[in-house]
């Protein structure tokens, strides 16, 4: 591929853009990287500014209580960009920061300069418009160039304000699809896998819940189940010190052996986000659940107008994986969810509805990481 813009500034705050900022990386041959990421990142050659978990904020309240950071961290982002000057700043997911940063860099005189000089914005994943404040569309119009969304769907959302929006199929699809999306592998023992998320503030609110489900599962019968958590860099420290306390104590797993555990997972307990669609893509059977600030979940509910957080669910428009969200997240529901899923008829329906999402979840044979890195290389 030949190479017209050879210096790029990329960004991700999460756990899943890192993945595929590592791959979108890999597949621009030649290119020079500066900017922010994780392990996959680094090992794809980015020395990362800062530690990406300083981004790894979600929520009204979290955010707030982490203003000071971020406020120095976007400062800190637009100097790098500034001194780097790069031929495009490419912003994986974490919207509020990449949006913060280019507002800036769009308002400073020297940042106009290097915009009248070629800098373009493009950024990955389009916020869920068609879930709520479908305004965002147009802001996102006004500071990106270029948008790389997931699904056909999505598309008119942006066009229709004059930004250049392309779909590229979820990522997650290209190395799950086909060569490891199977139902899951029989094994003597039942696995339960608990899967409190990638940011550590939700990890500080589901790890309680977890560990009660984990007890009451253990008390109404479940006590040959082995209990496994996955675990990646942002959290390994925090859930490692949690379980000490636990009576029955999970099985640590590294994030990169998750798969092969997803393989072998009889149910998944797991926290609303992009798990969920690999669980999905695994055809694993699943319960999700998530807690929030009570006042973010507050708000939340009053501007959210789709009936699911999980992505399968909303592909396919029904209630596929049970959701206990909020003050619904509570262990003696889940723990009827579970019981729900060990009956054959209801885990075999449901392994059949997951099946049944598989072409909805890959745009291209290329692949969206190829697919992101021509557009941003064009």
């Amino acid at each position: 591929m030949q190479n017209k813009k050879n210096r790029v500034f990329i960004i991700a705050g999460e756990v899943s853009g890192d993945v595929l900022g590592g791959r979108i990386m890999a597949e621009m041959r030649g290119a020079e990287f500066v900017g922010i990421g994780g392990e996959n990142m680094q090992a794809a050659g980015l020395k990362s500014l800062f530690p990406m978990s300083d981004l790894s904020v979600m929520g009204i309240v979290e955010v707030l209580a982490h203003a000071r950071t971020l406020t120095h961290r976007i400062n800190q982002t637009v100097s790098a960009i500034l001194d780097e000057k790069p031929d495009v700043v490419l912003t994986i997911d974490s919207p509020g920061f990449a949006k913060s940063v280019i507002k800036k860099l769009r308002g400073l005189p020297d940042g106009q300069k290097l915009i009248a000089n070629g800098l373009r914005f493009h950024h990955v994943v389009a916020p869920q418009v068609w879930a709520w404040r479908s305004g965002r569309a147009k802001k996102y119009a006004k500071i990106f160039d270029k948008l790389y969304a997931f699904f056909d769907f999505e598309i008119p959302y942006f066009t229709k304000h004059g930004l250049e929006t392309v779909a590229v199929g979820h990522p997650i699809a290209d190395s799950l699809l086909g060569e490891k999306c199977a139902a899951p592998k029989k094994t003597k023992e039942k696995m339960i896998t608990l899967i409190p998320g990638s940011r550590i503030s939700e990890v500080k609110r589901l790890m309680p819940l977890m560990r009660d489900v984990v007890d009451m599962l253990v008390r109404n019968g479940y006590q040959d189940y082995k209990f496994v958590i996955p675990t990646v860099e942002t959290t390994q420290d925090y859930i490692t010190n949690e379980i000490k306390n636990w009576t029955v104590k999970p099985a640590l797993i590294p994030s990169g052996q998750r798969y092969d555990i997803y393989a072998k997972t009889y149910i998944a307990i797991a926290a609303s986000g992009t798990v969920t669609a690999e669980l999905a893509m695994m055809h694993v059977p699943t319960i999700v659940v998530y807690k929030m600030n009570p006042i973010t979940m507050w708000i939340g509910r009053r501007l959210i107008h789709v009936n699911w957080v999980s992505l399968v669910n909303i592909l396919l428009n029904r209630g596929v994986y049970p959701e206990h969200l909020g003050a619904d997240a509570v262990p003696d529901k889940i723990l009827d969810s579970v019981q729900q899923l060990t009956i054959p008829s209801k885990r075999t329906k449901m392994i059949n509805e997951l099946k049944s999402s598989d072409v909805l979840w890959r745009k291209s044979d290329g692949g969206a990481a190829k697919l992101i890195a021509d557009g941003v290389m064009k």
